[in-house]
């Protein structure tokens, strides 16, 4: 699989997963984090923890500030604002019946009726009809 490099796509990619979507609240919500601190937030250990912060940089995120020892990690307001003009170019659309887009509803088959709802049968892991 090829790699983005669209920066958009890996901005976007970053916030895929639930990890680093937990630290970007979290900076959200506290500003500056010691990167000693995210291990609370997350549940993770520090080897992990170092790579999702790296991720998180190299889509330019966050920025890191070194204070001593240790790495102050705080969001990027440029990511913010690239962020929000990506989701704001994402519109529901108008409403357009079927016929607009050359689907006749008509010849569509009508699904089977049944008389007793469909239900996910727990043992067999098969979805059918009610057992009674």
């Amino acid at each position: 699989m090829k790699r983005a490099t669209d920066p958009d796509v890996v901005l976007l990619q970053a916030t895929a997963d639930p990890t680093r979507l937990s630290i970007l609240r979290e900076l959200s919500a506290e500003g500056a984090v010691c990167a000693c601190d995210f291990k609370d937030c997350c549940g993770i250990g520090q080897p992990t923890m170092s790579h999702h912060l790296k991720v998180l940089r190299e889509a330019g995120w966050v920025t890191g500030e070194r204070r001593g020892t240790w790495i102050w990690y705080s969001i990027r307001p440029e990511a913010v604002a690239r962020f929000r003009e990506l989701a704001g170019e994402i519109n529901a659309g108008a409403a357009r019946p079927a016929a607009a887009l050359g689907v006749s509803v008509a010849s569509a088959p009508a699904p089977p009726r049944t008389s007793a709802p469909a239900q996910l049968d727990v043992q067999s892991h098969e979805v059918g009809r009610t057992r009674r």
